[in-house]
């Protein structure tokens, strides 16, 4: 049986996620592998958060490509980008807490190229008149990862359904985000 390295980095996302101090056992275990397979793979802990780190970044990319999010109106790139970035959760979901990621020297350049995009799609949605221009482009882009990472918790832990995500998720981004007829 040969090893999807892409399927053993989304079990350890989806444990790490709810257990983060699960050790390399642990993660073995539950991706279905032995532990010195895990480790012919990944030299140790610290090797697999970084291909985690890659592997959520490239996926994330690619939500934003599929999503087409520099295209058309703001409000309808958003929807398409919350339905491709939910593959993508359970990730975002870990990598949201691992504050080693974002320090230091060796930040990952994948992290500001994805909130460049984030960002602009923001922008052009205020400046089309759809977003709240009191919020910052940024605190938006925050706010979406943040929610995308709530939600896979929520799924996580059993208290969300799948398929509950991208409504949920949009509904209380645009609802905050939108500009109403008596804001600034």
């Amino acid at each position: 049986m040969s090893l999807d390295r892409d399927d053993v980095l989304r079990e350890a996302a989806a444990l790490l996620t709810r257990r983060a101090t699960a050790s390399m056992d642990d993660i073995a275990k539950a991706a279905g592998i032995s532990r010195a397979t895990l480790h012919r793979h990944f030299a140790g802990r610290d090797a697999l958060i970084r291909a985690l780190e890659e592997l959520c970044i490239e996926r994330s990319e690619a939500a934003l490509d599929t999503a087409r999010i520099e295209e058309g109106d703001a409000v309808e790139a958003l929807r398409r980008l919350v339905a491709a970035l939910q593959p993508v959760s359970g990730f975002l979901a870990f990598l949201y807490g691992e504050n080693q990621l974002f320090e230091g020297e060796e930040v990952n350049a994948g992290w500001a190229r994805l909130d460049a995009r984030l960002t602009a799609l923001f922008r052009r949605g205020q400046e089309q008149g759809n977003f709240r221009i009191d919020l910052t482009p940024v605190w938006l882009a925050e706010a979406l990862c943040g929610l995308m990472a709530s939600a896979a918790w929520g799924v996580y832990d059993g208290r969300l359904a799948t398929k509950d995500v991208e409504y949920m998720v949009l509904e209380l981004l645009l609802g905050g985000a939108r500009r109403g007829s008596g804001d600034a």
